[in-house]
């Protein structure tokens, strides 16, 4: 495998994807050394690729100039990845540190599994945005489709629109914050007291996900009702 031969812009390495192949790009990104500063990326025609910048262990800034295909940033630590189009399904699937931010939408399952981080999504997400999540913090501008939040472990969704069905299906301890409408609750999932400790959390949140113009007291939270913890016969259609 030739080197990856970098375009150098006035402060970003420049990678255009229609001219170099995606396996050598996440190498090359893969490879940046333990005990370097950062440094400043931008890919250039994505044309829909998957797996773009995946596994990017290193404090380093990521541009990504159009949409991308499915799993964009999945296992990201570090990395501070801004993706200038849309993104497909599995977007920062397992992330574990970093930020990712998406100024289109996102398709199905995003944030999946995600154990820590901030994920931002400009637009809409899909259905299943943030299932089992594991202490990501997710920021969705616009809407989220059925299921999100499906088994959610820990960490925080916030929606800023609405909310399609079974929100929270099965959730264990994660936070929901949704400002507007519900279409319906999932099993064991219910609306609970905003407490001034969540109305501060919420406003790191949102000031961290760059929204301005809105109040923490404009959201709802819901979480667990705790029912399903255990086995009890009583609940069984539930399970």
């Amino acid at each position: 495998m030739h080197a990856l031969n970098l375009a150098e812009a006035s402060t970003a390495k420049v990678v255009d994807l229609a001219q170099v192949p995606l396996r050598e790009l996440n190498q090359a990104l893969h490879e940046i050394e333990a005990d370097s500063d950062g440094s400043n990326w931008e890919i250039l025609n994505p044309a829909g690729s998957h797996a773009v910048a995946v596994g990017v262990e290193r404090p380093v800034t990521v541009d990504v100039r159009g949409s991308v295909g499915y799993y964009c940033g999945g296992m990201n630590q570090n990395a501070t990845l801004t993706i200038h189009g849309s993104a497909g399904p599995g977007l920062g699937e397992n992330m574990m540190s970093g930020t990712i931010r998406v100024k289109g939408d996102a398709s199905q399952y995003a944030g999946a599994t995600g154990r820590g981080g901030l994920l931002v999504i400009e637009g809409n997400a899909s259905s299943r945005c943030g299932i089992s999540m594991k202490g990501i913090e997710i920021v969705v501008h616009g809407n989220v489709g059925h299921m999100s939040a499906f088994m959610a472990q820990s960490g925080n969704l916030v929606v800023l629109g609405d909310a399609g069905d079974a929100l929270g299906d099965s959730i264990y301890e994660a936070r929901l914050f949704v400002r507007g409408n519900v279409k319906s609750l999932g099993a064991d999932c219910v609306a609970k007291e905003m407490r001034p400790e969540h109305l501060k959390l919420l406003q790191g949140l949102l000031d961290r996900a760059g929204v301005t113009g809105v109040k923490p007291e404009e959201f709802t939270r819901y979480g667990s009702a705790r029912t399903l913890y255990n086995f009890d016969i009583d609940n069984a259609d539930a399970y």
